[in-house]
């Protein structure tokens, strides 16, 4: 059988999911981490060290630069659209180097202006890896910052939303799978948002660092070439004039510790988030949650009655993804042997997909939790069917009034144990346990009271004292 090859249709298909099917949901990181947004960043990068250079007359010869002129050099990023990326590629073609088809790609706009005089500037006594690690960098954060801290501080909002909603609604808790000290379901919900935001403070307090020093960060062509400028100040403020952390210490790269700290915290925040999808998707098994379905979505293409929770489960399968090369990245990224090697160029390319699938788990949980509605009918059967979860209250009780001299009351744990151990419970038998104790007449009136679905403890007030 022939095939038609579907590597030469136009528009050109989509080799993974994200600039495919999933393209909608990550749309907002192209501007941040896709291949024309890293030449488009080299392009600031080239033009603000120009500029730089002739403000801080760093270079003999140089002058200030007018306003004009200024604009000019700054309307080459801003305007680097399909034509110039288009541009930049065939420039590439024959350099067969991304960022000296950076340079040249300047150098052209700036022919025949008042500036060619001075278009050695572009470049001026650097590396590659001084435009590219500041260009990640500001790439990075501006992804991290405009695009993913929002949509994750959103989706810690929900969560912190759900918990505030359901705080009341008492739930039996489960321990290695069995029955076990009833909370409330917003309880649950408030420690994991609690843990996601921790989290995200992480993440906000995050450093982003950069370097401008060099083939071998000796500053060695620039005092080689002006010997009377002040090089490490001039790198200094240039790299902080960019929104960045000055590294002052590198080899021919910025060693990129900053970045394997960052990919640390993302990726454990997604594994808290894993945590929760698993968890909402046990909740729905149990019944604790009903799902609304989408006006004309299958749940199974034989059984027409289920409605999966598909956007948890995605959302586990993408965050897996995401970890892996968070990690992935995080452990190669800090490597580099002796001064250089180019393990980190193919590596950071793929800070997009890291990202892209965290955000498209997100967006994935914060549509799931969308749906979900809370059925309290089947968290009270639940309750009413566990009366052993009993036992530890009734046999604390025992204990305090032990302790205060009552008599009778020697052995709670081990009489409890025996009445309750592998047994099914009844609220008559609890009753009738609690009836036969010589307890102090409140104590006794208060343990007759409680029921699995009263005895949850704190965990109302935690919510409210404890979630922002």
């Amino acid at each position: 059988m022939t095939w038609t090859s579907l590597a030469s249709l136009e528009p050109a298909i989509a080799l993974g999911p994200l600039d495919g099917r999933y393209r909608g949901a990550v749309a907002p990181l192209v501007d941040h981490l896709s291949e024309p947004a890293l030449n488009r960043m080299r392009l600031h990068v080239e033009v603000e060290w120009f500029i730089h250079l002739c403000e801080h007359a760093a270079v003999p010869g140089v002058r200030p630069l007018t306003e004009e002129e200024t604009a000019l050099l700054r309307g080459i990023p801003a305007g680097f659209d399909a034509a110039g990326i288009a541009e930049h590629a065939e420039i590439e073609k024959v350099t067969v180097h991304d960022v000296k088809a950076v340079e040249y790609y300047i150098k052209r706009r700036i022919e025949g202006t008042s500036l060619e005089p001075l278009s050695e500037l572009v470049h001026f006594a650097c590396t590659s890896e001084d435009i590219n690690n500041l260009s990640y960098a500001l790439m990075v954060k501006g992804a991290v910052q405009e695009v993913w801290l929002p949509a994750a501080t959103a989706l810690v909002g929900d969560v912190a939303d759900l918990a505030r909603a359901a705080k009341a609604v008492p739930m039996l808790s489960r321990t290695h799978g069995q029955t076990a000290t009833p909370t409330t379901l917003g309880k649950e919900f408030a420690v994991l948002a609690h843990r996601l935001g921790r989290q995200l403070r992480r993440v906000e307090g995050q450093e982003y660092l950069g370097k401008i020093n060099g083939a071998t960060g000796t500053f060695g062509a620039h005092a080689a070439a002006v010997p009377g400028t002040d090089w490490v100040e001039v790198s200094r403020t240039f790299v902080e004039g960019l929104g960045l952390t000055w590294n002052p210490l590198t080899t021919q790269i910025e060693s990129h510790d900053w970045q394997a700290e960052l990919y640390a915290d993302v990726a454990r925040f997604g594994r808290i988030l894993h945590n929760l999808a698993t968890d909402v998707w046990t909740y729905v098994s149990l019944g604790y949650f009903a799902q609304a379905a989408a006006v004309g979505s299958i749940g199974s293409s034989a059984m027409p009655h289920k409605i999966n929770p598909i956007r948890f489960e995605n959302a586990e399968a993408n965050l897996e993804i995401s970890g892996a090369l968070l990690d992935t990245l995080g452990a190669t990224l800090v490597t580099s042997r002796l001064q250089r090697d180019l393990t980190d160029s193919s590596s950071q390319r793929n800070i997009g997909l890291a990202f892209g699938h965290s955000l498209l788990a997100i967006d994935n949980v914060r549509r799931g939790l969308r749906t979900l509605s809370v059925n309290e009918a089947a968290l009270a059967e639940d309750l009413d069917a566990s009366w052993e979860v009993l036992a530890e209250p009734i046999q604390s009780a025992m204990r305090a009034a032990a302790i205060a001299g009552v008599p009778g009351m020697e052995n709670p744990y081990e009489r409890l144990k025996e009445l309750t151990r592998g047994q099914e419970i009844s609220a008559a038998a609890i009753q009738e346990f609690v009836g036969g104790l010589p307890l102090p007449a409140e104590t006794a009136e208060r343990l007759a009271a409680l029921t699995p679905g009263s005895y949850v403890g704190l965990a109302e007030q935690l919510v409210d004292r404890f979630l922002p």
